[in-house]
């Protein structure tokens, strides 16, 4: 039964909710929001399932399998904040503007390195330390980048005095500054972690089947991308008042150029998500991955 579910499965309903979230717009009423939670939970329901059987198929957690699980653990993780939040909040706005990276995450997660490797033995546990850390920081990313659209959007709707014209709900411009700040403070702490751990682990793994260079042009722009992070969290605390407005501005442009460069390498570049290439399963390093599109596809199940 579970060998039945397929990438299209929860593709398909995430799609479909974040119709019914646009539709929303328009039909604002309790039966849409409730359809459009409804959507997002089969299709979480399947999610489950394709990660459930894949790792057991692999005898690896998600994590350390594969990019492709990996991607996925990371669309998952966004869908369970989707979800505890329409559930509890019956405002709009959330889910119009994070159903969407979850689509992307799902889509992409297509296109990646999907072929498992071996045990990591010795390293196993730190590696687990290296993914966990870098998949809840760029979870934080995710929910940062979509705070700070949604606070630049509701700031040019104040302008423009249209909040009533447009249907679409959202916090308050102190409460999206305020919830963008905590994203940005949490989570760059969680990436510099797996940063860390990740560059230990390619040192300290064996030169000779290590599949990832720290010098590589996928390592160094994730460097970088890290280190803009870096720079926009020592402002925030240094900073005595900041606008909320520059605030949200810094953080699309630092958050959404990491979360696009890690998308985009991990279509074009070599190895796995932390350097676990299918022929060199022993090493672990940085994000890079293969374009390998074999083992599940976007297509319905027969």
């Amino acid at each position: 039964m579970l060998s039945n579910v397929t990438l299209f499965c929860f593709f398909a309903s995430y799609l479909c909710a974040l119709i019914v979230e646009i539709t929303r717009l328009w039909l604002k009423s309790s039966v849409t929001r409730w359809v459009a939670i409804g959507f997002a939970f089969a299709g979480f329901v399947a999610h489950v399932a394709y990660l459930f059987e894949r790792a057991r198929a692999s005898d690896l957690p998600p994590l350390l399998s594969s990019t492709h699980d990996w991607l996925l653990v990371l669309a998952f993780l966004t869908v369970v904040i989707y979800l505890f939040v329409s559930t509890i909040d019956s405002s709009l706005g959330f889910g119009l503007f994070l159903l969407p990276i979850v689509v992307v995450l799902v889509g992409v997660s297509r296109f990646v390195n999907q072929t498992t490797g071996a045990g990591l033995s010795v390293t196993r546990g730190w590696g687990m330390l290296h993914a966990s850390m870098w998949v809840l920081g760029a979870v934080g990313v995710v929910i940062g980048l979509v705070l700070s659209v949604m606070y630049l959007v509701q700031h040019r709707r104040l302008r423009q005095k249209s909040l009533l014209e447009d249907g679409l709900e959202l916090p308050s411009l102190e409460r999206l500054g305020r919830l963008n700040w905590w994203a940005i403070i949490v989570s760059v702490p969680l990436l510099s972690m797996g940063m860390v751990t990740g560059v230990g682990l390619s040192l300290a793994s064996d030169p000779a089947a290590q599949a990832v260079r720290l010098t590589q042009p996928s390592i160094v722009i994730s460097l970088l991308s890290w280190l803009g992070m870096m720079v926009l969290f020592a402002w925030l605390l240094v900073a005595r008042r900041t606008p909320g407005r520059l605030v949200a501005w810094r953080t699309v442009w630092a958050f959404g150029f990491l979360l696009l460069t890690l998308i985009v390498l991990q279509v074009f570049s070599h190895g796995g998500v932390h350097g676990i290439a299918s022929h060199k399963p022993s090493a672990i390093s940085l994000a890079s991955v293969t374009l390998n599109p074999q083992s599940s596809t976007l297509n319905p199940p027969s």
